[in-house]
Formats: C-alpha cells, sequence, structure tokens
C-alpha cells in the first residue's frame, strides 16, 4: 500500500512532527522488510523452479505468490528516497510506473493468498470433486487470471490519479482529489479487500470444521489446522489495518481538527507502512504450506472415507 497520505489535509494543518516521525520509523522498516523480503523470496523462487522437480497446484500459487511479493519489494528503495527528497516535475511517468508495480503487488499478493485458501479448502472439503477441479493447469489459469485482472485494474488509473505539473513532488505521496472520490474508495475496499477477505475467512473455517468434524486427531491434522490459523493471521494482520487506515483518510478530510488530524495522519501511514511485512510474511508461509501439501493427501482420504462410510449409513 502506496502512502497516498495527503499530508496537507487542510492548509491550516501542520504535519512537520508526524512526517519526521515517519520518515526514521519508515527507514526502520523498510530496510529489514526489503533485505529479509528479497532473501526468503528469491530462496523460494529457487526451490521451485529449480529444486522441485514436480509442479503442483501448491508450487504454482506459491511461484505466482513469491512473484508478487517481488514486485512489491521493487519500489521499496524508490520509496525511502521519495520520503526523503522531493523528486523532480519530469520523473512524474516513471513515479505513476512504480506506484503501478507497487499496487500489483498488493492487491496480487491478496488475491493469490485467496486462490490458496479456495485450492485448500476444494482439497479439503470436497474431496471428490478435487480431481476434476484440481490440476496444475488450473492453478496456471488462476495465476495467469489474478496478474491480468490486477494489472488491467490498476495500471490505467494510476495515471488519471496524480496530477501532472512543473513543480518537484513526493512520489508515493498525494493522490490529486480523482483519486479519493467515493466510487474509487468503494472499490478499493470492497473488490481490493472485503471480497477477498470474506473468501480467505469463510474457506479457512470451512476447512478447519470439516478437519475437526472428520474426527481425525492426528499430529497430521493437527498441523493442517495450525497452518490454516498461521495463514489466516498472515493475510488478516497486515491488510485489514491498512486498508482501515485508508478508509480513515477519506474520512479525515472532512474533519477539521488538527489535534484529529495529527494523530489520524499517524496511524494511517504506520498502518501502510506495516502492510509491507506482507512480503516475509508470505515466505515464511511457503514452508507451512509445503508441509500441508504433504498432509494434504493423507486428510483428503480420511475424509473421503469418511464421507463414504456416512452415505453407506444413510443408505440402511
Amino acid at each position: 500500500f502506496s502512502q497516498q497520505v495527503d499530508v496537507a489535509m487542510t492548509s491550516n494543518c501542520s504535519f512537520n512532527e508526524t512526517d519526521h516521525l515517519m520518515q526514521t520509523l519508515e527507514l526502520l522498516i523498510y530496510v529489514p522488510v526489503f533485505f529479509f523480503g528479497l532473501v526468503l523470496n528469491a530462496a523460494a523462487l529457487l526451490v521451485f523452479c529449480v529444486f522441485l522437480r514436480k509442479w503442483t497446484e501448491s508450487t504454482i500459487y506459491m511461484t505466482s505468490l513469491a512473484l508478487m511479493d517481488l514486485l512489491l519489494l521493487f519500489p521499496l528503495p524508490f520509496k525511502m528516497h521519495a520520503a526523503q527528497h522531493r523528486w523532480p516535475a519530469g520523473l512524474q511517468p516513471l513515479c505513476s510506473v512504480l506506484e503501478s508495480l507497487y499496487f500489483v503487488g498488493i492487491y496480487g499478493s491478496i488475491y493469490t493468498i485467496t486462490c490458496i485458501a479456495v485450492d485448500r479448502w476444494v482439497a479439503i472439503c470436497h474431496p471428490f470433486k478435487a480431481k476434476q477441479l484440481r490440476s496444475p493447469r488450473a492453478a496456471l489459469a488462476a495465476c495467469a487470471a489474478v496478474w491480468l485482472l490486477v494489472v488491467a485494474a490498476i495500471a490505467p488509473t494510476m495515471y488519471r490519479f496524480r496530477d501532472g505539473g512543473h513543480a518537484d513532488f513526493h512520489c508515493f505521496h498525494g493522490f490529486s482529489p480523482k483519486g479519493w472520490r467515493p466510487a474509487v474508495i468503494a472499490c478499493v475496499q470492497v473488490f481490493g479487500f472485503l471480497l477477498p477477505a470474506a473468501a480467505v475467512v469463510c474457506c479457512s473455517a470451512q476447512t478447519i470444521w470439516t478437519l475437526q468434524r472428520s474426527g481425525q486427531r492426528s499430529a497430521q491434522s493437527r498441523a493442517c489446522v495450525k497452518i490454516i490459523y498461521s495463514s489466516l493471521s498472515a493475510f488478516l494482520l497486515p491488510f485489514t489495518p491498512s486498508h482501515i487506515a485508508i478508509f480513515l483518510q477519506f474520512l479525515v478530510r472532512l474533519i477539521e481538527d488538527c489535534g484529529h488530524q495529527a494523530r489520524i495522519s499517524l496511524f494511517i501511514q504506520l498502518a501502510l507502512c506495516l502492510s509491507n511485512v506482507t512480503c516475509c510474511l508470505d515466505a515464511l508461509c511457503y514452508y507451512f504450506i509445503a508441509h500441508e501439501v504433504r498432509s494434504t493427501k493423507h486428510l483428503r482420504a480420511s475424509v473421503m472415507g469418511l464421507r463414504r462410510a456416512t452415505s453407506s449409513t444413510s443408505e440402511l
């Protein structure tokens, strides 16, 4: 989430202290996030593309997610520079490209994680249909659709939401008023977060319920449930505060009290900054998801056996 915070919310309020504090916090957060995120995601791609000989649904989704995270990490050095320095007006096209890449990485990650949750739900909750619905080709088509959808939705809009001019500017800051129209914010909130979050939460909850209902109390079942909880936390913790912050930024433009504006501005910028930790959280989830893949085959067989027994009993 780019820090598109309109620092000068009103002409009578000053946010110099907030901006100075955030410049320090950004460096403390972005530097380790960039380093660890780059190393972990590059290592994940190396494992998926070189060492693993067989492409499965999970490895395809995780490869796409790693690419999305690397796309998100690429603009971070430019964000750190833009927070400290103003850019000449001639660099506005470059800024729009970097902002587009940043948002594509964020929302591409959100939808890829949604695909992983749905794929897990199909494998565990609908084991009979999984053979027809799940395949490496279907996973590859889903990832390609996510890339095309996110690029088509974000890339054209970034150029329209930044006002051209001849003055120096801060990249990743200061969308034009067109970027804060109610229709735009509603689309970002609903299609960018609420619908994917609802799908992830519902699929995760039903998967956990199915595992517990199956009567499996093995270490594999317990580990799978823990992995689902971890994946759900890794999705909600970075993205929920940042989208709340976007909504608050939309509302704060109507607030006239400078004290409230300063506090909300600090929360907005800090929440958007911390959302970049998702690159590291996703990389840590790769190991757990890979472990889950090995357990899912046995769990799906157990669920299928339970449902066959239930079906036979109901026919008596």
